[in-house]
C-alpha cells in the first residue's frame, strides 16, 4: 500500500488539524508522538509493551543502527521491522542530528559527513546516497534525507551555508530512493530566520517528497525563539502533507506546536528522563528520586489510568530507584510514554470537538509550565515544615551573638533563625564590597544634584547601612546628600552592634556608634549630608508604603528558607514600583529562582562582583545599561534545566515571560 496522509478535521480557533498517515504497515492519526527506539529499541520496553501503550508509529536512528549492528545485518535479518519483531511503521532518521553532535570526529564536505565512529574509532563516510542506502537496508516506512544541522543561534552566514547544502543534499536523497514505498520527508533549515525558513520551504515543496520536516530546533534556542519559526515554517508547507517538528518533545512544545499546524514529534525526553528518575504528570514534572517520595503511598499521579500508576506506589518507585533497580526505569518509562500518548488522544479529541485553544491553555495552566508536585511545590523546595501547635523552642540563652566567620571575621549570629551574617568574610568587609564598592555609591555621590536615596533592606546589625555612612561621610562638601532607609522588623542585632561589648568587637568606630544609638531610640539620625531613618515592620508592607523612590538598594535579609517571602515576585514587584529610572539594586543571592523573581518583577539581572569565596552575586537595574555583566542565552539554557527555576508564587507562564523579556531580546 503506498504511503498517504489524508486531513480530517480542523480547529476553528487555531491551525491545530487531525489527519491519517497510511503505510504499508498500518496507519497512525495525528497529532502523533514517535517514542524514540535509537538502537533498535525503545529503551527497557518491549515491542508487545509499545503495542499495549498504543504506540501506532516509532522512529530508528540510522547513524547508530549503520555502525552496529550494520546495514549487512539489517538485509541479514529481513530489515529493523523483523529484526525488533516491531509490526506497525518505523521512521528512521537520516543520522544529520548525530554528526552534527559529534564536533570534534567529524569533517563535512559537499561529498558527505566523514567521523569516527565511537564503537572502534574506525571512520565511516556518510553521503545523501549512503544515508538512503543504509535507510533502505533498515526497511523503514518513512525516511529523511540528510541533512547539515547546526545550532539555530549560528552565525547567518553559518546557517545559510547549511541551508543550502541541506537543500541540494535532499535533492541527491530524492534520487537514490530505489523502493517508492518507502515515503521520503524534506527538512526545512533555517535556523530562527522565518526568511530563511520560508526560502528553505519554498525550495523543498517544488518536488515530490511525501512530507515535510522542520529540523534545527531545540539545539541553542529556547520555546520563545522557536515559536515564530515553526508557526511561519509549517504555514508554508503543503496541506495536504505531513508536517514533521524533528526532536522538539516536551508537553509544552507539542501542545504549542500542534495549535500552528504540526502532524508529529518525537523526543526521546520521556524515556531518557525516565532513566533518570522524573516521571510527567497530569499536574507536572515528578522527580521520584527526591525523599519526599521515600514514603509515599501515592501514584505517580491519580489521573492516569497506567499499569505503573494502577499497582505501584512513588514510595516503592523511590525504593526501585535510589537501588539502581532496571525495573524502576522501566516502569517510569511506561508511565511516561503512556502519559504522552494519552495527551496526544486528549490533543486529537480536543480538535475534533473544536476546542483545541482552550484545551491547550487549561493543559499548560495545569502543568504550570516549568512543572510541581502536587504539593504547588516547585521543584528544588523543600516541603514546608509539618505544622506544629507552637513554633520550635530556641535554645536557652540570648537570640544574637557574636561569632567569628569562617574567614576569622566578627559577625552576628541569629540563634532563632541559625544564619550568620555575613558569614564569610565578615561584616565590615562584605558591606563594604559587595554593597558600597559594587553600587558605586562614592561615584553617585559625587555626581551632584537631589539626595541620593537608599533602600537598605535586612538592616540586621547595621553594618551595610552603617558603611554606606561612612562613604558619605567621606565625600566632599559640594556632594549630594544621602538618605539612607533601613527596613526591619527585629532591631535585636543592630542592639547588639551598638551595645559596649557589641561595638568593641565589631570595632565600630565612634560616629557609627553613635548613628546605630540614634536610630535605636528615635529611629532617625543626621549629620552633615547624611540622614538615616528606620521603616520598622515587615518588608512587603513598608517598602510599598515609601514615598521617596531608591536611586541604590542593598537586598540583604535572611536566605529563602528562612525568610521565604521577601525572594518572591511580590517583594520584588513590590521593590520595582518604588526605583527610580537609574535605580541599581543588589544582593548576595545567586539563586535562580531570585534572579528569576527579578525578572519577572520588571528588572533588568546581571551577575554581581564577587563577594569573598563567592564566584559572583546579583545585581539588577531598572535599565539595561547599568548593568556590568547582564544574563545572556546561556542563563536562559540553565533555567530550562533548573530543578528550582522560580519563586514559589511565579504566574504559570513565567518561563515563557522570561524569555520574553526584553534583556534577552
Amino acid at each position: 500500500m503506498p504511503f498517504s496522509f489524508h486531513l480530517g478535521l480542523r480547529d476553528t480557533s487555531t491551525r491545530a488539524r487531525r489527519g491519517v498517515v497510511v503505510t504499508a504497515r498500518g496507519q497512525l492519526e495525528t497529532p502523533a508522538f514517535m517514542p524514540v527506539g535509537t538502537r533498535g529499541t525503545v529503551t527497557g520496553l518491549t515491542p508487545q509493551e509499545l503495542h499495549a501503550l498504543g504506540a501506532e508509529i516509532i522512529l530508528g536512528n540510522t547513524y547508530h543502527l549503520l555502525l552496529r549492528p550494520g546495514p549487512e545485518a539489517m538485509i541479514h535479518f529481513g530489515g529493523l521491522h523483523r529484526f525488533m519483531a516491531w509490526d506497525r511503521p518505523i521512521l528512521t532518521d537520516s543520522g544529520g542530528f548525530q554528526i552534527f553532535s559529534l564536533s570534534s570526529d567529524r569533517t563535512i564536505t559537499e561529498a558527505g559527513a566523514r567521523f569516527k565512529s565511537y564503537i572502534d574509532s574506525r571512520y565511516h563516510q556518510l553521503s545523501p546516497e549512503r544515508s538512503i542506502e543504509v535507510q533502505t537496508a533498515l526497511g523503514s516506512d518513512v525516511m529523511m534525507v540528510l541533512d547539515v544541522c547546526v545550532p539555530s543561534t549560528a552565525e547567518p552566514e553559518a546557517i545559510r551555508a547549511a541551508m543550502d547544502r541541506t537543500h541540494r543534499w535532499a535533492l541527491r536523497s530524492l534520487a537514490a530512493r530505489k523502493d517508492p514505498d518507502q515515503a521520503l520527508f524534506a527538512i526545512v533549515q533555517g535556523g530562527l530566520s522565518v526568511e530563511l525558513r520560508a526560502e528553505s520551504a519554498r525550495f523543498l515543496t517544488q518536488h515530490t517528497f511525501d512530507g515535510f520536516a522542520i529540523g534545527g530546533l531545540a539545539v541553542g534556542d529556547t520555546r520563545a525563539d522557536r515559536g515564530e519559526v515553526i508557526a511561519a515554517t509549517a504555514e508554508l508547507l503543503p496541506r495536504e502533507k505531513p508536517r514533521y517538528l524533528m526532536g522538539v518533545g516536551t508537553p509544552p512544545d507539542i501542545l504549542e506546536a500542534v495549535a500552528h499546524g504540526v502532524d508529529m514529534f518525537d523526543c526521546v525526553i520521556p524515556t531518557a528522563l525516565a532513566w533518570q528518575g522524573t516521571a510527567f504528570t497530569s499536574t507536572g514534572r515528578v522527580k521520584v528520586t527526591r525523599s519526599d517520595h521515600r514514603l509515599s503511598d501515592e501514584p505517580l499521579d491519580r489521573a492516569c489510568s497506567c499499569a505503573t500508576c494502577g499497582r505501584h506506589t512513588r514510595g516503592y518507585l523511590h525504593h526501585l530507584l535510589k537501588c539502581k533497580e532496571p525495573l524502576g526505569p522501566r516502569l517510569l518509562s511506561t508511565h511516561n510514554l503512556h502519559h504522552y500518548l494519552e495527551l496526544m488522544r486528549a490533543i486529537r479529541a480536543a480538535i475534533g470537538a473544536g476546542r483545541y485553544a482552550a484545551f491547550a491553555r487549561e493543559t499548560l495552566a495545569a502543568i504550570d509550565l516549568h512543572e510541581h508536585d502536587p504539593e504547588r511545590r516547585r521543584p528544588g523546595l523543600p516541603l514546608p515544615p509539618p505544622p506544629t501547635s507552637e513554633p520550635s523552642p530556641m535554645p536557652p540563652g540570648p537570640r544574637f551573638e557574636i561569632v567569628a566567620t569562617r574567614q576569622g571575621g566578627p559577625a552576628v549570629l541569629d540563634r532563632a533563625v541559625g544564619e550568620v551574617m555575613h558569614p564569610v568574610v565578615g561584616a565590615a568587609t562584605e558591606s563594604e564590597q559587595l554593597y558600597v564598592v559594587q553600587s558605586r555609591l562614592r561615584a553617585r555621590l559625587a555626581s551632584g544634584g537631589g539626595p541620593l536615596v537608599l533602600y537598605d533592606v535586612g538592616l540586621g546589625a547595621g553594618s551595610n547601612a552603617l558603611a554606606a555612612l561612612r562613604a558619605a561621610r567621606n565625600a566632599p562638601p559640594e556632594a549630594r546628600r544621602l538618605d539612607v532607609i533601613s527596613f526591619e522588623r527585629d532591631l535585636g542585632a543592630l542592639a547588639l552592634a551598638a551595645s559596649d561589648d557589641g561595638a568593641a568587637r565589631l570595632a565600630l568606630a565612634p560616629e557609627d556608634l553613635r548613628a546605630a544609638r540614634a536610630l535605636l531610640a528615635h529611629g532617625r539620625h543626621e549629620e552633615r549630608g547624611l540622614r538615616w531613618r528606620l521603616a520598622s515592620g515587615d518588608v512587603l508592607a513598608t517598602v510599598p508604603a515609601e514615598a521617596t523612590l531608591a536611586e541604590v538598594v542593598f537586598w540583604d535579609p535572611f536566605s529563602p528558607k528562612q525568610n521565604p517571602e521577601l525572594w518572591t515576585f511580590r517583594a520584588f514587584s513590590a521593590l520595582r514600583a518604588r526605583c527610580g529610572a537609574a535605580a541599581t539594586a543588589f544582593t548576595y543571592s545567586t539563586a535562580t529562582a531570585a534572579r528569576s523573581a527579578l525578572l519577572l518583577a520588571g528588572f533588568f539581572v546581571g551577575a554581581g562582583d564577587a563577594s569573598g569565596p563567592k564566584g559572583a552575586t546579583t545585581a539588577a537595574a531598572v535599565e539595561l545599561a547599568n548593568l556590568a555583566r547582564p544574563l545572556d542565552r546561556r542563563w536562559l539554557q540553565r533555567l530550562g534545566r533548573s530543578s528550582a527555576p522560580f519563586p514559589p508564587d511565579a504566574p504559570v507562564d513565567a518561563l515563557e515571560r522570561i524569555r520574553a523579556h526584553p534583556q534577552f531580546g
